[in-house]
């Protein structure tokens, strides 16, 4: 607990030889009274101060992108070394069984509302789908509601146009990408506040710096700030400076996935190499809380969004990333804030990232009236060793639905209490003492069995149109900038995809036939006039192609007057063969194109070709709409 002065603080003076020893002349009283009132008044300031961090302490989250269970010294992987994240149970608690989702963007929504992320009009990971519907509350809103600082910075992935935009969901400041997925990890093009920008230096250092900014900045304003730092690394590609993989290269590994043959050498160090920076960079947040004096004054948090994003070592646990069995959910949690919680437990009872909202309003005595039913319930007497008070719980692990062979669409549902779970086909398994799920003990617990289908049941059905498609328009006007990524849009007739994965890919070989076109779907908030601008790349010979931007009835003509043909990079940093279905990436120069009227409403914004005098129009990375005034 932080230590008030009025302990350690005494006044003395002594009496000079010249005066009475009885008492002090008027004018030495006049002074000792002033100096002595000032020495009080500057105690009550200070111990105000302590009160009000007590009371609303600052608060640091930091989220990894694909880092497994087993993928910390402290949980004992001889692999790797993470000192700084470890350092985080050493000096407060380490939660044993913390649960998330099987991919990204979910978990991010479960963490912000306190609800399971199907319930947020959370379907997947792009084309839309990553989104949180408007009308949910945010943890940042709450915390800027009490009067916090609150910023983001790295990977959102919960919607890019307003009102799904960072900012518009209680955050004022944001750094990074609202994307899942980029494609390049050096000097990347970032956004700052919705403006596009270029990053400095490898993203997971540059995302920290941005971080450690903004928390010195409010702290010297004497505002409590709530930071959020959700990395997207060790999620590929695998990039990394070579100081840290140049560590792992060659070091001996000890420690190998159950089944060994299913290692990916050179992923599983580039893995290993990337652990290390997060570490690197959460010791520098530590650092700088300690250079500000105010570690005591803030919760620290670190876990990660799901499993791991590769075959290594995990505990024995069956599944990895992208499924829902218990090594695909159970990743690190660690929490500290000194003198507040406990100090060096392992926490047993089983925990999520739905728990992370109400455990962090309670801590920080920021008062909120949920308008909506949470799935978490705050982890507060667990923190401060009253597990007494603790009754055992279900969590529910899901994914939306998906047929194939033959069967229809039906979502997956997996269901898991203190000692059991019970997987998506119905089979129990007893996870404390069988984390690979190699027996099915259904057979020998009947009720749990029925408890857990009745409860999956129940959920699914709570759901009722939230498991159908998504059909959300892209919102435009909502700010005064509205980016449209081709991540959002759609390709037709021959134009294709730099990628197979959406989020970081570009248009490419559109040649204009007739069927070629690239199609958004939006809904404009207000008739408005908006500049146009298209990020472009064109080769020499294919300048001088003219194209069409339609709306309705609204019709903007453009023409391809400057080549502009950088070449794709990437590769030359990957430190794996195969990078899979990430795009690499351009640095795409913007076009501006003129103006459009768009009128009120939904419908499709539709790019397409009216004269090619090469081989192709062009390629196409985002649009970007700025609103007149």
């Amino acid at each position: 607990m932080t230590r008030s002065f009025a302990s350690t603080i005494s006044f003395r003076h002594r009496t000079p030889t010249s005066q009475p020893r009885h008492g002090l002349t008027g004018f030495h009283a006049a002074t000792f009274a002033v100096a002595t009132l000032i020495c009080f008044i500057a105690l009550a300031c200070f111990q105000s101060r302590v009160a009000r961090a007590a009371e609303h302490p600052n608060i640091v989250i930091m989220l990894a992108d694909d880092q497994g269970w087993g993928d910390l010294s402290v949980h004992g992987n001889t692999n790797l070394s993470t000192p700084n994240i470890d350092s985080l149970a050493t000096d407060g608690v380490l939660f044993d069984r913390f649960y998330v989702c099987p991919v990204c963007a979910p978990t991010r929504a479960e963490f912000l509302t306190g609800r399971y992320y199907a319930r947020t009009g959370v379907r997947g990971v792009s084309t839309g789908q990553e989104r949180i519907n408007p009308d949910e509350v945010t943890i940042a809103d709450i915390f800027k509601q009490a009067g916090y600082a609150t910023g983001a910075f790295g990977k959102w992935h919960n919607g890019s146009q307003f009102p799904y935009h960072p900012n518009s969901r209680g955050f004022q400041e944001y750094y990074g990408f609202t994307s899942g997925h980029w494609g390049h990890y050096f000097d990347p093009m970032l956004e700052h506040n919705n403006e596009i920008t270029r990053g400095k230096g490898y993203i997971t250092d540059d995302l920290t710096t941005h971080a450690l900014e903004f928390m010195e900045s409010n702290h010297k304003q004497g505002k409590p700030f709530f930071c959020y730092l959700p990395y997207n690394t060790p999620h590929s590609p695998m990039q990394v400076p070579d100081e840290y993989f140049d560590k792992v290269a060659n070091r001996p590994l000890k420690m190998h996935n159950r089944n060994p043959k299913q290692e990916d050498m050179p992923h599983l160090r580039a893995a290993l190499a990337m652990c290390e920076n997060i570490d690197w960079n959460v010791g520098r947040v530590l650092k700088k809380l300690d250079e500000l004096s105010i570690a005591e004054d803030t919760i620290v948090i670190y876990f990660s969004d799901n499993g791991p994003n590769g075959w290594r070592w995990n505990g024995g646990m069956k599944g990895r990333k992208g499924s829902i069995d218990e090594g695909g959910v159970r990743v690190p949690m660690l929490m500290r804030w000194p003198g507040h919680i406990v100090k060096g437990k392992t926490i047993k009872p089983i925990a999520g990232a739905v728990d992370l909202l109400p455990t962090l309003t309670e801590l920080a005595s920021v008062s909120y009236s949920p308008q909506k039913p949470l799935d978490g319930r705050s982890l507060v007497p667990l923190l401060r060793d009253n597990e007494t008070q603790w009754s055992d719980r279900m969590l529910i692990s899901y994914q939306p639905p998906r047929g194939g062979k033959g069967k229809p669409p039906e979502p997956r549902v997996s269901i898991r209490n203190q000692r059991f779970r019970m997987d998506a086909s119905g089979k129990l398994y007893d996870i404390t003492a069988d984390p690979g799920q190699d027996t099915d003990v259904s057979d020998q617990h009947p009720d749990v069995v029925r408890e857990m289908k009745r409860t999956a049941d129940q959920y699914v059905q709570e759901l009722g149109d939230l498991v159908k498609p998504d059909e959300r328009p892209f919102p435009v006007g909502e700010a005064p900038i509205t980016l449209l990524p081709a991540r959002d849009g759609v390709e037709h007739g021959s134009v294709q995809r730099s990628a197979r994965a959406p989020n970081c890919s570009y248009f490419t070989h559109w040649v204009g036939d007739p069927e070629d076109a690239i199609t958004w779907d939006i809904e404009v908030s207000e008739t408005a006039t908006f500049d146009v601008e298209i990020f472009y790349a064109c080769s020499t010979d294919d300048v001088g192609a003219e194209f069409q931007l339609d709306f309705g009835d609204a019709k903007l003509t453009g023409k391809v007057t400057q080549a502009h043909d950088p070449p794709a990079y990437g590769a030359e940093s990957d430190r794996t063969p195969n990078r899979g279905s990430e795009s690499y990436v351009k640095d795409f120069k913007p076009m501006n194109v003129g103006k459009i009227t768009l009128a009120k409403g939904r419908g499709l914004l539709k790019l397409s070709a009216i004269e090619v005098p090469g081989d192709e129009v062009m390629e196409v990375r985002l649009l970007r709409l700025s609103k007149q005034k």
